[in-house]
Protein backbone atom coordinates (compact mmCIF):
# COMPACT_ATOMS: atom_id res chain seq x y z
CA UNK A 1 0.00 0.00 0.00
CA UNK A 2 1.43 3.36 -0.91
CA UNK A 3 -1.18 5.78 0.37
CA UNK A 4 -2.58 6.30 3.70
CA UNK A 5 -4.60 8.57 5.61
CA UNK A 6 -4.56 9.69 9.26
CA UNK A 7 -6.97 11.87 11.29
CA UNK A 8 -5.31 14.96 13.30
CA UNK A 9 -6.72 18.07 14.69
CA UNK A 10 -5.16 21.89 13.76
CA UNK A 11 -5.64 24.45 16.77
CA UNK A 12 -7.46 27.45 16.04
CA UNK A 13 -8.54 29.35 19.17
CA UNK A 14 -10.98 27.01 21.40
CA UNK A 15 -11.87 25.39 17.62
CA UNK A 16 -10.15 22.02 16.51
CA UNK A 17 -10.41 21.70 12.95
CA UNK A 18 -10.24 18.87 11.41
CA UNK A 19 -7.09 17.77 9.65
CA UNK A 20 -6.52 14.93 7.01
CA UNK A 21 -3.04 13.47 6.93
CA UNK A 22 -2.49 11.92 3.30
CA UNK A 23 0.93 10.64 2.85
CA UNK A 24 2.10 9.34 -0.60
CA UNK A 25 4.77 7.16 -1.22
CA UNK A 26 6.45 7.09 -5.13
CA UNK A 27 9.50 6.26 -6.97
CA UNK A 28 11.98 9.23 -6.93
CA UNK A 29 14.65 10.74 -4.99
CA UNK A 30 14.26 9.58 -1.44
CA UNK A 31 12.84 12.85 0.54
CA UNK A 32 9.97 14.02 2.64
CA UNK A 33 7.74 17.01 1.08
CA UNK A 34 5.23 18.15 3.41
CA UNK A 35 2.53 20.33 1.76
CA UNK A 36 -1.17 21.83 3.03
CA UNK A 37 -0.01 25.36 4.00
CA UNK A 38 2.11 23.90 7.28
CA UNK A 39 3.75 26.95 9.14
CA UNK A 40 7.83 26.22 9.76
CA UNK A 41 7.43 24.11 12.74
CA UNK A 42 4.89 21.70 10.84
CA UNK A 43 7.84 21.72 8.04
CA UNK A 44 10.50 21.02 10.57
CA UNK A 45 8.47 17.38 11.11
CA UNK A 46 10.19 15.43 8.42
CA UNK A 47 13.54 15.56 10.66
CA UNK A 48 11.92 14.49 13.25
CA UNK A 49 9.87 11.92 12.04
CA UNK A 50 12.82 10.58 10.45
CA UNK A 51 14.59 10.15 13.25
CA UNK A 52 11.99 9.29 15.55
CA UNK A 53 11.24 6.30 12.72
CA UNK A 54 14.55 4.65 12.75
CA UNK A 55 15.29 5.44 16.21
CA UNK A 56 12.03 3.34 16.99
CA UNK A 57 13.05 -0.04 14.84
CA UNK A 58 11.62 0.59 11.81
CA UNK A 59 12.30 1.47 8.32
CA UNK A 60 12.54 4.73 6.48
CA UNK A 61 11.04 4.84 2.92
CA UNK A 62 13.72 5.42 0.65
CA UNK A 63 11.01 7.14 -1.80
CA UNK A 64 9.91 10.06 -2.68
CA UNK A 65 7.30 10.87 0.23
CA UNK A 66 4.50 13.27 -0.43
CA UNK A 67 2.66 14.36 3.05
CA UNK A 68 -0.26 16.58 2.31
CA UNK A 69 -2.23 18.07 5.07
CA UNK A 70 -5.62 18.83 4.28
CA UNK A 71 -7.81 21.07 4.12
CA UNK A 72 -4.76 23.14 2.02
CA UNK A 73 -6.21 26.42 2.95
CA UNK A 74 -6.37 26.21 6.52
CA UNK A 75 -2.91 27.01 7.90
CA UNK A 76 -1.03 24.53 10.41
CA UNK A 77 1.37 25.01 12.96
CA UNK A 78 2.75 23.55 15.49
CA UNK A 79 4.17 20.43 16.15
CA UNK A 80 1.20 18.76 17.34
CA UNK A 81 1.07 16.60 13.45
CA UNK A 82 4.44 14.55 14.08
CA UNK A 83 2.43 11.63 15.33
CA UNK A 84 0.01 11.42 12.69
CA UNK A 85 3.02 12.09 9.74
CA UNK A 86 4.64 8.97 11.64
CA UNK A 87 2.06 6.60 11.59
CA UNK A 88 0.79 7.82 7.65
CA UNK A 89 4.29 6.77 6.75
CA UNK A 90 4.36 3.65 8.30
CA UNK A 91 1.22 2.55 7.43
CA UNK A 92 2.00 3.40 3.80
CA UNK A 93 5.19 1.44 3.81
CA UNK A 94 2.99 -2.01 4.99
CA UNK A 95 4.77 -1.46 8.30
CA UNK A 96 1.97 -1.00 10.58
CA UNK A 97 -1.90 -2.15 9.85
CA UNK A 98 -4.11 0.85 8.10
CA UNK A 99 -7.62 -0.36 9.20
CA UNK A 100 -7.23 1.11 13.40
CA UNK A 101 -6.35 4.55 11.82
CA UNK A 102 -9.57 4.82 10.04
CA UNK A 103 -11.29 5.01 13.33
CA UNK A 104 -8.86 7.40 14.94
CA UNK A 105 -7.59 10.89 15.29
CA UNK A 106 -3.65 11.02 16.24
CA UNK A 107 -2.18 14.30 18.08
CA UNK A 108 1.64 14.39 19.62
CA UNK A 109 5.44 15.66 19.03
CA UNK A 110 7.71 13.45 18.25
CA UNK A 111 11.70 13.40 20.05
CA UNK A 112 14.46 12.38 17.98
CA UNK A 113 14.37 8.95 19.99
CA UNK A 114 10.77 8.11 19.38
CA UNK A 115 9.15 9.31 22.38
CA UNK A 116 5.48 11.22 21.75
CA UNK A 117 5.45 14.40 24.04
CA UNK A 118 2.42 15.98 25.10
CA UNK A 119 1.05 19.01 22.93
CA UNK A 120 -1.63 22.23 23.78
CA UNK A 121 -5.09 21.90 23.21
CA UNK A 122 -6.10 17.87 23.81
CA UNK A 123 -9.30 18.83 25.30
CA UNK A 124 -10.91 21.27 22.74
CA UNK A 125 -9.67 18.30 20.45
CA UNK A 126 -11.22 15.45 22.15
CA UNK A 127 -14.55 17.40 22.43
CA UNK A 128 -14.39 17.64 18.83
CA UNK A 129 -12.96 14.29 17.89
CA UNK A 130 -16.40 12.98 19.91
CA UNK A 131 -18.54 14.80 18.21
CA UNK A 132 -17.08 13.25 14.88
CA UNK A 133 -17.46 9.58 16.36
CA UNK A 134 -13.53 9.22 16.39
CA UNK A 135 -11.07 7.90 19.42
CA UNK A 136 -8.57 9.99 19.91
CA UNK A 137 -4.86 8.74 20.13
CA UNK A 138 -2.53 11.75 22.28
CA UNK A 139 0.36 11.66 24.24
CA UNK A 140 0.07 9.85 27.67
CA UNK A 141 0.66 13.18 30.04
CA UNK A 142 -2.49 14.54 27.98
CA UNK A 143 -4.68 11.44 28.52
CA UNK A 144 -6.17 12.40 31.74
CA UNK A 145 -7.20 15.96 30.25
CA UNK A 146 -8.63 14.74 26.87
CA UNK A 147 -10.59 12.12 29.11
CA UNK A 148 -12.59 14.79 30.44
CA UNK A 149 -14.44 15.50 27.29
CA UNK A 150 -18.21 13.45 28.28
CA UNK A 151 -17.98 10.10 26.44
CA UNK A 152 -14.64 10.39 24.50
CA UNK A 153 -13.18 7.00 23.93
CA UNK A 154 -9.02 8.30 24.57
CA UNK A 155 -5.95 6.37 23.91
CA UNK A 156 -2.55 6.86 24.80
CA UNK A 157 0.77 6.19 24.03
CA UNK A 158 4.55 7.15 24.99
CA UNK A 159 6.46 5.68 22.59
CA UNK A 160 6.32 5.63 18.87
CA UNK A 161 7.93 2.01 18.75
CA UNK A 162 5.52 0.77 21.37
CA UNK A 163 2.85 2.42 20.31
CA UNK A 164 3.31 0.42 17.09
CA UNK A 165 3.37 -2.65 18.46
CA UNK A 166 -0.07 -2.25 19.84
CA UNK A 167 -1.07 -1.34 16.88
CA UNK A 168 0.04 -4.93 15.23
CA UNK A 169 -1.79 -6.18 18.05
CA UNK A 170 -5.38 -4.21 17.93
CA UNK A 171 -4.68 -3.47 21.85
CA UNK A 172 -4.07 0.14 22.72
CA UNK A 173 -3.84 1.31 26.02
CA UNK A 174 -6.85 3.37 27.13
CA UNK A 175 -7.01 6.81 29.35
CA UNK A 176 -7.27 6.96 32.85
CA UNK A 177 -11.33 8.20 32.32
CA UNK A 178 -11.25 8.22 36.57
CA UNK A 179 -13.53 12.15 36.64
CA UNK A 180 -11.14 13.98 39.14
CA UNK A 181 -11.83 15.21 42.02
CA UNK A 182 -12.79 18.69 42.78
CA UNK A 183 -10.69 21.18 44.11
CA UNK A 184 -11.00 21.68 47.92
CA UNK A 185 -13.34 24.12 48.64
CA UNK A 186 -12.18 25.39 51.86
CA UNK A 187 -10.27 28.44 50.67
CA UNK A 188 -5.99 28.91 51.40
CA UNK A 189 -6.63 32.71 51.37
CA UNK A 190 -9.61 33.31 54.05
CA UNK A 191 -12.00 36.74 54.17
CA UNK A 192 -11.05 36.57 58.29
CA UNK A 193 -7.52 37.15 57.53
CA UNK A 194 -8.86 40.95 56.91
CA UNK A 195 -9.21 43.19 59.98
CA UNK A 196 -12.35 45.44 59.71
CA UNK A 197 -13.26 46.79 56.39
CA UNK A 198 -16.99 45.79 57.15
CA UNK A 199 -17.77 48.23 54.16
CA UNK A 200 -15.05 46.21 51.78
CA UNK A 201 -16.39 43.34 52.96
CA UNK A 202 -20.33 43.87 52.25
CA UNK A 203 -19.12 44.82 48.51
CA UNK A 204 -17.26 41.90 47.92
CA UNK A 205 -20.23 39.83 49.16
CA UNK A 206 -22.42 41.54 46.45
CA UNK A 207 -19.92 41.11 43.53
CA UNK A 208 -19.62 37.31 44.51
CA UNK A 209 -23.45 37.24 44.81
CA UNK A 210 -24.14 38.61 41.43
CA UNK A 211 -20.30 38.63 39.30
CA UNK A 212 -20.54 42.19 39.51
CA UNK A 213 -17.43 43.74 38.69
CA UNK A 214 -15.60 45.91 41.57
CA UNK A 215 -13.46 48.78 42.02
CA UNK A 216 -11.84 49.57 45.48
CA UNK A 217 -9.65 52.93 45.43
CA UNK A 218 -7.74 53.87 48.66
CA UNK A 219 -4.62 54.68 50.65
CA UNK A 220 -1.83 52.34 50.64
CA UNK A 221 -2.34 49.47 53.03
CA UNK A 222 -5.87 49.42 53.42
CA UNK A 223 -6.43 46.08 52.61
CA UNK A 224 -7.64 46.28 48.77
CA UNK A 225 -5.23 43.23 47.30
CA UNK A 226 -6.08 41.47 50.32
CA UNK A 227 -9.74 41.64 49.74
CA UNK A 228 -9.42 40.92 45.84
CA UNK A 229 -7.48 37.21 46.50
CA UNK A 230 -10.25 36.59 48.93
CA UNK A 231 -12.58 37.03 46.50
CA UNK A 232 -12.49 33.40 44.48
CA UNK A 233 -12.51 32.02 47.90
CA UNK A 234 -16.34 32.93 48.69
CA UNK A 235 -17.55 32.50 44.83
CA UNK A 236 -20.59 29.55 43.91
CA UNK A 237 -18.53 26.40 42.90
CA UNK A 238 -18.42 25.86 39.15
CA UNK A 239 -20.79 23.64 37.08
CA UNK A 240 -19.65 20.73 35.17
CA UNK A 241 -20.38 22.90 32.01
CA UNK A 242 -18.33 25.77 33.37
CA UNK A 243 -15.49 23.49 34.73
CA UNK A 244 -15.45 21.67 31.47
CA UNK A 245 -14.98 25.65 29.52
CA UNK A 246 -12.43 26.22 32.52
CA UNK A 247 -9.71 23.58 31.21
CA UNK A 248 -10.48 24.19 27.63
CA UNK A 249 -8.97 27.46 27.83
CA UNK A 250 -6.09 26.66 30.21
CA UNK A 251 -5.56 23.54 27.47
CA UNK A 252 -4.77 25.66 24.85
CA UNK A 253 -2.75 27.65 26.78
CA UNK A 254 -0.36 26.98 29.64
CA UNK A 255 -1.89 23.44 29.92
CA UNK A 256 -4.52 22.18 31.79
CA UNK A 257 -4.05 20.30 35.48
CA UNK A 258 -6.48 17.95 36.13
CA UNK A 259 -5.37 18.81 39.85
CA UNK A 260 -7.43 22.07 39.21
CA UNK A 261 -10.69 20.64 38.24
CA UNK A 262 -13.65 23.09 39.03
CA UNK A 263 -11.28 25.92 40.61
CA UNK A 264 -12.41 29.06 39.50
CA UNK A 265 -9.19 30.76 37.73
CA UNK A 266 -7.37 34.18 39.78
CA UNK A 267 -5.31 35.96 36.99
CA UNK A 268 -3.34 39.19 38.10
CA UNK A 269 -1.14 40.99 35.57
CA UNK A 270 1.55 43.42 36.30
CA UNK A 271 0.10 46.80 35.08
CA UNK A 272 2.95 46.56 32.48
CA UNK A 273 1.30 43.96 30.50
CA UNK A 274 0.50 45.03 26.99
CA UNK A 275 -2.75 44.79 25.15
CA UNK A 276 -2.36 41.77 23.49
CA UNK A 277 -1.04 40.27 26.80
CA UNK A 278 -4.70 41.39 28.26
CA UNK A 279 -6.98 40.53 25.56
CA UNK A 280 -4.95 37.95 23.41
CA UNK A 281 -2.79 38.38 20.25
CA UNK A 282 0.34 37.08 17.83
CA UNK A 283 0.52 35.88 14.31
CA UNK A 284 -1.37 32.68 15.93
CA UNK A 285 -3.99 34.35 17.78
CA UNK A 286 -3.41 33.18 21.66
CA UNK A 287 -5.64 33.65 24.53
CA UNK A 288 -4.86 36.81 27.02
CA UNK A 289 -5.08 37.15 30.70
CA UNK A 290 -9.27 38.16 30.25
CA UNK A 291 -9.39 34.68 28.61
CA UNK A 292 -7.42 32.76 31.08
CA UNK A 293 -9.92 34.18 33.71
CA UNK A 294 -12.74 33.51 32.24
CA UNK A 295 -15.65 31.85 34.70
CA UNK A 296 -12.87 33.35 37.37
CA UNK A 297 -11.26 36.76 38.37
CA UNK A 298 -9.14 39.18 36.99
CA UNK A 299 -7.67 41.62 38.98
CA UNK A 300 -5.95 44.88 38.14
CA UNK A 301 -4.12 46.22 40.49
CA UNK A 302 -2.81 49.60 40.31
CA UNK A 303 -5.43 50.49 37.57
CA UNK A 304 -4.06 54.03 36.59
CA UNK A 305 -0.89 52.71 36.09
CA UNK A 306 -2.06 50.68 33.02
CA UNK A 307 -1.39 52.08 29.75
CA UNK A 308 -4.97 53.75 28.87
CA UNK A 309 -5.21 52.01 25.00
CA UNK A 310 -4.79 48.83 27.33
CA UNK A 311 -7.72 49.03 29.55
CA UNK A 312 -9.42 50.15 26.72
CA UNK A 313 -9.86 47.00 25.15
CA UNK A 314 -11.38 46.05 28.36
CA UNK A 315 -14.37 47.56 27.17
CA UNK A 316 -16.29 44.90 24.57
CA UNK A 317 -15.22 41.98 26.63
CA UNK A 318 -16.96 43.42 29.44
CA UNK A 319 -20.07 43.82 27.72
CA UNK A 320 -20.39 40.58 25.06
CA UNK A 321 -18.16 38.25 27.90
CA UNK A 322 -16.14 37.39 24.67
CA UNK A 323 -13.46 38.83 22.66
CA UNK A 324 -12.72 38.03 18.67
CA UNK A 325 -8.64 38.47 17.51
CA UNK A 326 -8.66 39.19 13.85
CA UNK A 327 -5.60 39.07 12.02
CA UNK A 328 -4.86 38.84 8.14
CA UNK A 329 -4.75 35.02 7.95
CA UNK A 330 -7.21 34.08 10.15
CA UNK A 331 -9.68 35.17 12.96
CA UNK A 332 -10.36 33.40 16.74
CA UNK A 333 -12.92 33.97 19.36
CA UNK A 334 -12.18 33.44 22.64
CA UNK A 335 -14.52 33.59 25.79
CA UNK A 336 -14.16 36.04 28.38
CA UNK A 337 -16.60 35.77 31.03
CA UNK A 338 -14.62 37.11 33.72
CA UNK A 339 -14.87 39.00 36.71
CA UNK A 340 -13.06 42.62 36.66
CA UNK A 341 -11.78 43.66 40.09
CA UNK A 342 -9.58 46.64 40.16
CA UNK A 343 -7.69 48.36 42.52
CA UNK A 344 -6.04 52.14 42.66
CA UNK A 345 -4.77 54.63 44.98
CA UNK A 346 -7.33 57.97 45.02
CA UNK A 347 -4.07 60.34 44.19
CA UNK A 348 -0.51 60.09 42.55
CA UNK A 349 0.67 59.89 46.40
CA UNK A 350 -2.14 57.86 47.86
CA UNK A 351 -3.00 59.78 50.55
CA UNK A 352 -6.15 62.01 49.33
CA UNK A 353 -8.69 61.47 51.67
CA UNK A 354 -7.37 59.25 54.49
CA UNK A 355 -7.36 60.27 57.71
CA UNK A 356 -3.51 59.62 59.39
CA UNK A 357 -2.12 60.22 55.93
CA UNK A 358 -0.70 64.33 54.14
CA UNK A 359 -1.66 64.26 50.16
CA UNK A 360 1.02 66.25 48.37
CA UNK A 361 -0.75 66.31 45.17
CA UNK A 362 -2.30 69.41 43.40
CA UNK A 363 -5.84 69.35 42.21
CA UNK A 364 -4.19 69.29 38.56
CA UNK A 365 -1.92 65.78 39.31
CA UNK A 366 -5.06 64.51 40.91
CA UNK A 367 -7.37 65.23 37.86
CA UNK A 368 -4.74 63.98 35.57
CA UNK A 369 -4.06 60.74 37.52
CA UNK A 370 -7.76 59.77 37.45
CA UNK A 371 -8.11 61.03 34.03
CA UNK A 372 -5.88 57.85 32.96
CA UNK A 373 -8.98 55.67 33.13
CA UNK A 374 -12.20 57.00 30.80
CA UNK A 375 -15.27 57.39 31.43
CA UNK A 376 -16.73 54.82 29.88
CA UNK A 377 -14.56 52.01 31.30
CA UNK A 378 -16.10 53.28 34.90
CA UNK A 379 -19.45 53.09 33.80
CA UNK A 380 -19.01 49.55 32.98
CA UNK A 381 -17.93 49.01 36.42
CA UNK A 382 -20.76 47.87 38.92
CA UNK A 383 -18.98 48.40 42.07
CA UNK A 384 -17.51 51.46 42.92
CA UNK A 385 -15.94 51.98 46.86
CA UNK A 386 -13.81 53.61 48.89
CA UNK A 387 -11.57 51.58 51.01
CA UNK A 388 -9.80 53.67 54.27
CA UNK A 389 -6.74 52.65 56.06
CA UNK A 390 -7.84 50.26 59.00
CA UNK A 391 -8.61 51.88 61.79
CA UNK A 392 -5.81 51.47 64.93
CA UNK A 393 -7.71 49.52 67.35
CA UNK A 394 -8.93 46.58 64.32
CA UNK A 395 -5.03 46.15 64.17
CA UNK A 396 -4.17 46.12 68.13
CA UNK A 397 -7.71 44.65 69.22
CA UNK A 398 -5.62 41.11 70.30
CA UNK A 399 -7.36 38.81 72.17
CA UNK A 400 -10.26 40.78 72.99
CA UNK A 401 -11.13 41.47 69.16
CA UNK A 402 -14.25 40.19 67.72
CA UNK A 403 -13.61 37.22 65.35
CA UNK A 404 -13.60 38.02 61.08
CA UNK A 405 -16.17 35.82 59.80
CA UNK A 406 -14.65 33.46 57.72
CA UNK A 407 -14.82 32.99 54.26
CA UNK A 408 -17.31 29.67 54.33
CA UNK A 409 -19.98 31.22 56.12
CA UNK A 410 -20.05 34.00 53.28
CA UNK A 411 -19.31 31.79 50.62
CA UNK A 412 -22.84 30.08 52.20
CA UNK A 413 -25.17 33.54 51.58
CA UNK A 414 -23.39 33.94 48.29
CA UNK A 415 -24.03 30.60 46.57
CA UNK A 416 -27.76 30.61 48.30
CA UNK A 417 -28.38 34.47 46.21
CA UNK A 418 -27.17 32.85 43.18
CA UNK A 419 -29.03 30.14 43.13
CA UNK A 420 -32.23 32.36 43.75
CA UNK A 421 -30.73 33.74 40.76
CA UNK A 422 -30.24 30.93 38.28
CA UNK A 423 -33.60 29.47 39.62
CA UNK A 424 -35.06 32.87 38.62
CA UNK A 425 -33.82 34.16 35.29
CA UNK A 426 -31.19 31.28 35.04
CA UNK A 427 -27.90 33.52 34.68
CA UNK A 428 -26.49 35.68 37.08
CA UNK A 429 -28.05 39.41 37.64
CA UNK A 430 -24.15 41.02 36.37
CA UNK A 431 -25.97 39.33 32.96
CA UNK A 432 -29.34 40.17 33.06
CA UNK A 433 -30.31 41.61 29.27
CA UNK A 434 -32.78 44.98 29.24
CA UNK A 435 -35.66 42.65 29.06
CA UNK A 436 -34.76 40.78 31.86
CA UNK A 437 -33.92 43.74 33.77
CA UNK A 438 -37.18 45.41 33.04
CA UNK A 439 -38.73 42.08 34.61
CA UNK A 440 -37.24 41.00 37.45
CA UNK A 441 -35.23 43.76 38.57
CA UNK A 442 -37.97 46.44 38.61
CA UNK A 443 -38.09 48.60 42.01
CA UNK A 444 -41.16 49.70 44.03
CA UNK A 445 -42.89 52.95 44.20
CA UNK A 446 -40.26 54.20 46.63
CA UNK A 447 -37.07 52.93 44.79
CA UNK A 448 -38.27 54.18 41.71
CA UNK A 449 -38.51 57.21 43.07
CA UNK A 450 -35.37 57.42 44.59
CA UNK A 451 -33.80 55.78 41.79
CA UNK A 452 -35.54 58.91 39.39
CA UNK A 453 -33.54 61.57 41.84
CA UNK A 454 -30.27 60.01 41.36
CA UNK A 455 -31.10 59.94 37.94
CA UNK A 456 -30.91 63.75 38.47
CA UNK A 457 -28.66 64.35 40.94
CA UNK A 458 -25.75 62.22 39.75
CA UNK A 459 -26.24 62.42 36.20
CA UNK A 460 -26.45 58.58 35.60
CA UNK A 461 -26.40 57.64 32.30
CA UNK A 462 -28.25 54.93 31.06
CA UNK A 463 -25.56 51.94 31.34
CA UNK A 464 -25.15 53.38 34.82
CA UNK A 465 -28.64 53.54 35.55
CA UNK A 466 -29.31 49.52 34.52
CA UNK A 467 -25.87 48.65 36.18
CA UNK A 468 -27.33 50.01 39.69
CA UNK A 469 -30.77 47.92 39.42
CA UNK A 470 -28.33 44.80 38.49
CA UNK A 471 -26.60 45.20 41.73
CA UNK A 472 -29.84 46.56 43.63
CA UNK A 473 -31.40 43.10 42.61
CA UNK A 474 -28.38 41.33 43.87
CA UNK A 475 -28.91 43.24 47.45
CA UNK A 476 -32.37 41.70 47.10
CA UNK A 477 -31.60 38.27 46.62
CA UNK A 478 -28.59 38.20 49.73
CA UNK A 479 -31.70 39.19 51.48
CA UNK A 480 -33.95 36.49 50.14
CA UNK A 481 -36.40 39.15 49.53
CA UNK A 482 -38.54 38.92 46.07
CA UNK A 483 -38.88 42.47 45.64
CA UNK A 484 -36.51 45.38 44.86
CA UNK A 485 -36.85 48.19 47.41
CA UNK A 486 -35.78 51.70 48.31
CA UNK A 487 -33.26 50.30 50.63
CA UNK A 488 -31.90 48.20 48.11
CA UNK A 489 -31.86 51.04 45.54
CA UNK A 490 -30.23 52.93 48.19
CA UNK A 491 -27.17 50.76 48.84
CA UNK A 492 -26.32 50.12 45.15
CA UNK A 493 -26.71 54.21 44.77
CA UNK A 494 -23.62 54.14 47.10
CA UNK A 495 -21.50 52.00 45.71
CA UNK A 496 -21.91 54.32 42.45
CA UNK A 497 -19.83 57.27 44.38
CA UNK A 498 -17.75 56.25 46.95
CA UNK A 499 -14.61 55.31 44.41
CA UNK A 500 -13.19 58.55 45.09
CA UNK A 501 -13.54 61.60 47.70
Amino acid sequence: MSLATVHARAQNGLAADSVGVEVHLAPGLPGLSIVGLPEASVREAKDRVRAAIVNSGYRFPLQRITCNLTPADLPKEGSRFDLAIALGILAASGQIPAEPLAALEALGELSLSGEIRPIRGALPAALKATGAGRALLVPEANGAEASLARGARVFVADRLGTLCAELHENRLRTADATPPAAAPAEPAADLADVRGQAQAKRALEIAAAGAHSLLMSGPPGGGKSMLAQRLPGILPPLGDDEALEVAAVASIGKGFDPRDWGRRPYRAPHHTASGAALVGGGTQPRPGEITLAHHGVLFLDELPEFDRDVLEVLREPLERGAITISRAARQADFPARFQLVAAMNPCPCGYLGDTDGECRCTPDQVARYRARISGPLLDRIDLQLFVPRVAREELLGGAARTPEEPSVAVRQRVCAARQRQLDRQGVPNAQLGLQELERWARPDADGAALLQQALQRLHLSARAYHRTLKVARTIADLAAQSAVSAGHIGEALRYRSMATR
